[in-house]
């Protein structure tokens, strides 16, 4: 499908896959164009699964502190002030019962959960606001997180709640756990391939998170423009006026994109703002 002749009001990306390259870095070509499109009156922001305590390594390579959709659309986050702007939360009887569920789902086969809680601040501890149980699977890089028992991890409101078999890919744990979770329970999804299904509160995804952002800028979705590569873009993709799909994306999202660009590594996003800018 062709790109639509008017520029977009605002552009939203993904990060991981996306927005970087595997190398995890901004290219000056894609920094330039989003500079350029700021500059020319476009609104501009990052929606992504990380958290909000994840964005500084991306953030320190831009020239701009965008407003982000983190946790999959939970958290509405401005790092120009450090501050959540909003929230949405999956509360601990839902959380209890997903458990429920994924023990049923996933018996016999090793698996261990995680919460992300929204605090305050980028600079909270990660070992409080990053939870996990004993068999989470932790790694060098899990050894920030607080671990706790699975009652202690659901006794407080989350933005995100996790859940990690390391003997699976994320797809194959999708198609045990999500027909099992009723929508009105909790948004199950995923952006990785290695063995980790996320799930937050029903109706939010980064859809939901980046149309609080659209209200807040005046914009409508069809004068948006949203890049994405895994699953839980696939809302976004759809809300967005012109949904681009990235050449690495699953094909799922090439299915329900617009557009469909290079790779995060071959330029993608820039090549098509370059359209405009």
């Amino acid at each position: 499908m062709a790109l639509p002749q008017d520029a977009p009001r605002l552009i939203i990306s993904d990060i991981d896959g996306t927005f970087i390259t595997s190398a995890n870095r901004v290219t000056p070509r894609l920094r330039d164009t989003i500079t350029r499109a700021v500059s020319a009156g476009a609104h501009f922001g990052l929606a992504t699964g990380r958290p909000h305590r994840w964005l500084i390594p991306v953030l320190e390579q831009l020239p701009l502190a965008p407003v982000c959709v983190c946790a999959n659309g939970a958290v509405v986050y401005d790092p120009a002030t450090d501050t959540v702007l909003h929230a949405f939360e999956l509360m601990p009887a839902e959380m209890a019962e997903v458990l429920t569920e994924v023990e049923r789902a996933l018996a016999g086969v090793l698996h261990g959960y995680g919460v992300e809680r929204v605090g305050s601040s980028a600079l909270d501890p990660e070992d409080e606001c990053f939870l996990i149980t004993p068999e989470y699977n932790p790694d060098a890089w899990d050894s920030r997180f607080g671990v706790v028992d699975k009652q202690t991890l659901i006794s407080e409101p989350a933005a995100k709640l996790l859940v990690r078999c390391p003997e699976m890919t994320s797809a194959e744990m999708y198609a045990l756990i999500a027909p099992r979770i009723d929508d009105t329970v909790a948004h199950v999804t995923y952006s990785m391939d290695e063995g980790l299904i996320e799930l937050s509160r029903p109706g939010v995804n980064k859809a939901a998170g980046v149309q609080y952002l659209a209200e807040r800028y005046g914009v409508s979705a069809n004068e948006a423009i949203a890049f994405g590569d895994m699953p839980n873009d696939l809302e976004l993709l759809r809300w967005a006026g012109t949904g681009v799909a990235m050449g690495n994306a699953k094909p799922v999202l090439h299915d329900a994109a617009d557009h469909i660009t290079a790779t995060n590594d071959e330029f993608g996003v820039a090549a098509v703002l370059e359209t405009w800018y």
